[in-house]
């Protein structure tokens, strides 16, 4: 039964925040802030306007917490900050784009699911195995 306990494995807290920053920052950089990057000039018109401030910087928003927030918690460095900003643009995504829905078509499971692991990262810091690390932040 020991065997189960699955102690041969080490322990890592800061290993595991690696993974998981890195997880989940790459997978939000890549499938969703790269994509409104590079399409920025063709979307900027039919964005949704969540705000009333127009599509253009609505889009901006969600390319700064998609994209430039997302490389900021893969490379470990202002996480807390920029775990922030991921986790608000998913919230908004989430609620506002898909209506707060977890299941039917276009629903906000993804949204949602993002939300939880970058308000963990927010509560949690880097970890050890960051540039937030090497400048001396508390993780």
């Amino acid at each position: 039964m020991k065997f189960l306990h699955l102690n041969f494995i080490p322990r890592s807290v800061d290993a595991a925040l690696l993974v998981l920053r890195v997880w989940f920052g790459a997978s939000l950089l890549l499938l969703h802030g790269w994509g409104k990057v590079s399409g920025f000039s063709a979307m900027s018109s039919k964005f949704p306007d969540l705000f009333g401030i127009g599509p253009a910087p609505t889009l901006a928003l969600a390319v700064f917490g998609e994209f430039v927030c997302a490389a900021l918690v893969v490379a470990g460095l202002f996480t807390r900050f920029a775990a922030l900003g991921c986790a608000i643009t998913m919230g908004v995504a989430f609620t506002m784009a898909h209506g707060g829905r977890l299941t039917g078509s276009g629903n906000g499971e993804l949204a949602f699911l993002y939300l939880g692991v970058f308000t963990t990262l927010f509560l949690v810091g880097a970890g050890k195995f960051s540039f937030d690390a090497k400048m001396g932040a508390k993780t």
